[in-house]
């Protein structure tokens, strides 16, 4: 049951929105075992006067990153274990970089992680595991 905030530059919602989602959808089922239906999904683009990112810090040796930075920030209710992110985090960055040419440098993925009781998917009613 993830949800995910996919901040992007505004040039680049029209071009890359619909590839972005299909690769994450593909990247959370293929490494998360998420649902294939389970697809929660908010992109927003901003400006570059709204985008305050160093190009440097921790973009690796000799990379900086550019205009076209991707931000995806994933909440999900069930913990998952560092091979699981790790593939996540590899998934997403192979798959952008090959379908929409992104520098890998470009891409930066926070996880966190919440309780069932956290979540209310519809009707003010808390989300419990036999919901599924």
């Amino acid at each position: 049951m993830p949800f995910t905030r996919i901040s992007l530059p505004e040039h680049r919602l029209e071009g890359w929105q619909n590839t972005i989602s299909t690769v994450l959808q593909d990247a959370l089922v293929t490494t998360f075992s998420v649902p294939k239906d389970d697809c929660f999904q908010l992109f927003e683009p901003a400006s570059h006067g709204q985008r305050v990112i160093n190009p440097t810090y921790l973009a690796g040796p000799d990379s900086r990153r550019s205009d076209d930075f991707l931000l995806f920030h994933i909440t999900a209710g069930k913990p998952r274990n560092t091979e699981q992110k790790s593939a996540l985090y590899r998934y997403l960055n192979e798959r952008l970089h090959t379908e929409i040419g992104i520098d890998p440098a470009d891409i930066m993925i926070v996880v966190n992680f919440t309780q069932p009781e956290d979540w209310s998917f519809s009707h003010g009613d808390v989300f419990r595991v036999t919901d599924r």
